[in-house]
């Protein structure tokens, strides 16, 4: 059986640590829907039978579990070192789900949901009795989406249950989103590992809570408050989420992931580099200098449009996240981590404007520098 599912076309399954690995080709379309609902099979029933399973999405890499069966929800947590009081997200294949799973569902959550599933939206919800507080992180409402992604979908309506689904990593660190990065993190704390190319967004589902007056956004993300204020009309942000504020208070309840504890984090120190491009360069220039004297190993991630003004001032460690903010948000989280791969001590990034999906970027970037943001005047 090959062992390389990467290449060409096909499916293939190995067994790693005790982890099953289900290789998914992106050569495999998922017209061929058969062939890939045979492969899924066995990966099912693991969720079935109250064990864990990594699936794709398109926002990230979801470490997934029977969202009813507590016991199962629970092993999310100890694969993660997840804290018990952050809360899950229940992933479904149909509509039929809310009603079984939560109760006073407002039009305006309907008419969201309507409008942006499946995709990178989850809608906060009060939770019916069958969805146990292991899952919901002891809160009465649950979050609830609808992934996109094809083979996430054909999974989870084999299943046949709502699939709790955090990020697959360990809690705290980056946000998986490539098969490579997922095997590597997870293999051995998990039952099974399923791929299938890397994710199309790159940052995790925009959370919407509809419990209140106001839908009230919890974590920003590819459905933009521009986007939901054009089918709802009001929408705010939680307070909680405010960029200026420290996110480590005890007494912060996790309303949704990534609300509460530290997030995005890489093993490097991330530095945050705000100002006008020109002085940033020079300012960063001078911290480069300084840390290969500390024997430091320095890398700078920056817009595609500033990558030439880095390497005319002589600094060669630079990385591109891309032309745009979509691209931006696809390349963050993987090349965090690939610096992290490449053993570097301190990573400095330039900072985004909070336009569109650049509040989503800068949500976890912010983060990831645990808030360490130089500013260059």
């Amino acid at each position: 059986m090959a062992k390389d599912g990467f290449k060409g076309l096909g499916v293939s399954s190995v067994s790693n640590k005790d982890t099953e690995i289900l290789r998914i080709s992106e050569g495999l379309k998922v017209e061929d829907e058969k062939r890939i609902k045979d492969s899924l099979k066995s990966y099912a029933k693991m969720i079935n039978d109250g064990k864990t399973v990594i699936f794709p999405t398109e926002t990230v890499y979801g470490l997934g579990a029977d969202g009813l069966n507590e016991k199962a929800a629970e092993k999310i947590y100890l694969a993660k070192g997840r804290p018990s009081d952050n809360p899950l997200i229940l992933h479904i294949d149909r509509f039929d789900w809310i009603d079984k799973l939560a109760y006073d569902v407002s039009d305006k959550a309907w008419a969201v949901m309507k409008k942006f599933w499946p995709g990178p939206l989850t809608v906060v919800l009060q939770k019916r009795d069958v969805v146990p507080y292991k899952t919901s992180g002891g809160l009465d409402t649950i979050g609830i989406r609808m992934p996109s992604n094809k083979v996430a979908s054909i999974f989870i309506n084999l299943a046949d249950t709502p699939i709790a689904a955090p990020s697959a990593n360990i809690s705290g660190r980056p946000s998986p989103t490539t098969p490579e990065h997922v095997i590597s993190e997870m293999k051995g704390r998990v039952d099974g590992i399923v791929t299938w190319g890397d994710c199309s967004y790159g940052i995790e589902s925009t959370i919407v809570d509809f419990t209140g007056d106001t839908p009230t956004i919890l974590r920003p993300g590819a459905i933009t408050i521009g986007m939901l204020k054009e089918v709802v009309g009001d929408v705010v942000y939680d307070k909680a989420i405010d960029p200026k504020k420290r996110l480590d208070d005890e007494n912060i309840v996790a309303k949704a992931p990534g609300m509460k504890y530290t997030h995005y984090s890489p093993k490097a120190d991330v530095v945050i580099v705000s100002g006008e491009a020109e002085k940033c360069v020079n300012w960063i220039r001078e911290k480069t200098v300084e840390n290969s004297k500390k024997d430091l190993k320095t890398a700078v991630m920056c817009k595609q449009e500033n990558f030439s003004l880095y390497m005319e001032n002589n600094l060669s460690e630079i990385y591109s996240l891309g032309r745009n903010n979509n691209e931006v948000a696809k390349n963050l989280f993987k090349t965090l981590i690939n610096l992290d791969d490449m053993g570097y001590d301190v990573i400095y990034s330039e900072d985004f404007t909070d336009e569109g999906v650049g509040m989503a970027i800068m949500n976890r970037l912010l983060k990831s520098a645990g808030y360490n943001v130089q500013k260059v005047r």
